[in-house]
């Protein structure tokens, strides 16, 4: 028996990354998934590997959006889980920050996150609760010279999440987020989901380590199952000690 047998799973930008090594754990953990993804080809391979489904939508796309995660749960029978995953990066100091780049990272990165919770409700009330998980970044939780526009739509996702989980803690719909640190994910040039390199530099990590997409997975699982059935409105960091440093 997996940890969510009988779960009915949608993860946004599940084709790749974090989303894609997400998507096959909760599989493994026995939960139905569907993939959202503007990557239709990529979202269509994963679906097929974990016997689930793919929808193509960009999350900046409120109608688009809806629409998939309605055939989602059509296809499903419902929804007991939200994956808000899809993101894009930036690294850029603030005065060289092209202002439809800030709007671009506010526009997936949290706009993306608000839709998601937003128009899934009303599926995880018809299933009797649930549980919403987002992907924040470590960078949500403290400064860093040179990514504060991504920073600040990471913080933004971290304070929707706690707002989000008051909103919904009657209807037993959990809310929380993942604050990843430095993971070697595809975005950044990475091969396989579960491998990654010895760093070729000094990373500024206390594990001094890259994370792995699957290590990731593991604490999206803890969230979406019982085992943290009464853990709401939690931002929790995954990033070798990144934060606490």
């Amino acid at each position: 028996m997996g940890l969510l047998d009988g779960q009915q799973a949608v993860v946004t930008g599940g084709a790749s990354g974090i989303g894609r090594a997400t998507a096959r754990r909760l599989a493994e953990e026995g939960a139905r998934v569907a993939i959202i993804d503007i990557n239709g080809d990529a979202a269509d391979d994963i679906a097929q590997e974990i016997d689930g489904t793919a929808h193509l939508a960009d999350v900046t796309d409120a109608e688009g959006l809806r629409t998939a995660v309605d055939a989602a749960a059509r296809a499903m029978g419902g929804i007991t889980l939200l994956f808000n995953n899809a993101g894009i990066d930036a690294h850029h100091p603030l005065d060289e920050t092209d202002d439809d780049v800030f709007d671009r990272l506010v526009a997936v990165n949290l706009r993306g996150v608000f839709l998601g919770i937003k128009y899934a409700i009303p599926a995880l009330r018809a299933s009797g609760g649930g549980s919403i998980i987002s992907t924040a970044s470590a960078m949500g939780l403290v400064g860093r010279k040179g990514i504060a526009a991504y920073g600040a739509t990471k913080g933004g996702v971290v304070a929707l999440t706690m707002g989000a989980a008051l909103d919904f803690a009657a209807e037993n719909i959990r809310v929380n987020c993942i604050c990843p640190g430095m993971v070697y994910t595809g975005l950044a040039g990475a091969g396989p989901d579960n491998a990654a390199p010895v760093p070729d530099r000094q990373l500024p990590v206390p594990m001094a380590r890259w994370g792995t997409p699957r290590e990731i997975a593991a604490a999206a699982v803890f969230l979406a199952s019982d085992d943290s059935s009464f853990i709401t409105g939690v931002a929790l960091p995954v990033d070798g000690g990144y934060v606490a440093e």
